[in-house]
């Protein structure tokens, strides 16, 4: 009597099953969404080519010629330009007045504004009122704050008249006039034309505290300096790091406000890489080496904003990307 045995052991798989190919339908909808993403965008890529792409290559190509803005480009120079610019005492000092003002930014309007909206995110009466007048200077245009500083600050003007009412009898000083003085007057007017929108900004970082921990933290003792120093200020960082990036950007990027106020002088006193630029490529016809100083300028913004969002910005947008899984 023979006996037959059947084996009922687990089925062996041969290798991973191939994933389903995509349905037909699911790429269409997929085509769909893409076109209709790249036809919204569309426009918008074509204004940015069009006015930003475009124009910082015909700099590029123009900064290797010898060229007045006039005629064909036949004087081909290569890197003179660029050699010129950076042996330039007027553009190096420039750059140092750029420096100088992003450092300034920072350490004078970032710590004022800080301080500011911390009061005013306090109950106070009127806070409204004083919110929308810090607000003011910022909505000014830049032509309307420049004309309106320089009609003040002239010689026995009316800001050296309301100093003699309150008192200052000696000599006035030259506020626009004098090389030593006229850019701490420069950086004065430009810190009371951005603080309102760094402290507008602030203000509106601050309502994403949350008030629970302040309050747990005041109901432990801590006194209201050392809430606003490790909790308030840590959860208002990614703000004070996008006001910083905007404010750094600005400030090397400084034209308007001095071209109004000095034109870069005196005695180049108050000169910026942007005043420079259009002081040779628009003032003397030197469309060659103006549109060097252009690419310059948009170097050393381009690599100051990907360090900046290298090292700096790193942790916020670490957060804010998220990948399919």
């Amino acid at each position: 009597m023979s006996i037959s045995t059947v084996s009922a052991g687990p089925a062996v798989s041969a290798g991973p099953a191939p994933l389903p190919s995509t349905p037909p339908a699911r790429r269409r909808a997929r085509s769909r969404g893409l076109l209709l993403t790249w036809g919204f965008a569309a426009p918008a890529l074509v204004v940015y080519a069009t006015f930003v792409l475009v124009p910082v290559g015909l700099a590029a190509v123009y900064s290797f010629f010898n060229w007045n803005g006039l005629g064909g480009l036949e004087r081909f120079i290569g890197l003179d330009n660029y050699a010129r610019a950076l042996a330039d005492p007027v553009f190096l000092g420039a750059m140092r007045n750029n420096a100088l003002i992003v450092i300034l930014s920072l350490l004078i309007q970032g710590p004022l504004a800080i301080g500011i909206a911390l009061l005013l995110n306090r109950p106070l009466r009127g806070r409204t009122l004083i919110r929308t007048l810090i607000f003011v200077p910022y909505v000014l245009s830049e032509v309307v704050a420049g004309l309106a500083f320089k009609l003040l600050l002239p010689p026995d003007g009316p800001f050296d008249g309301m100093l003699t009412v309150f008192g200052w009898a000696g000599p006035k000083p030259l506020w626009l006039a004098d090389p030593d003085i006229a850019f701490w007057t420069l950086f004065a007017v430009i810190t009371w034309k951005y603080l309102g929108f760094a402290i507008i900004l602030m203000l509106a970082g601050l309502q994403g505290v949350p008030e629970e921990l302040s309050e747990a933290a005041s109901i432990d003792g801590a006194s209201w300096w050392q809430i606003q120093r490790h909790i308030t200020l840590p959860l208002l960082g990614p703000t004070i790091r996008i006001w910083a990036f905007l404010s750094i950007i600005g400030s090397l990027q400084l034209f308007d406000m001095v071209f109004i106020l000095t034109g870069g002088g005196p005695l180049n006193a108050t000169e910026t890489m942007a005043t420079y630029m259009v002081e040779y490529g628009n003032g003397r016809s030197q469309i060659g080496y103006g549109s060097a100083v252009a690419v310059i300028l948009f170097v050393v913004s381009l690599v100051v904003a990907l360090l900046y969002q290298r090292f700096i910005l790193r942790r916020d947008l670490a957060g804010a990307i998220t990948k399919n899984g």
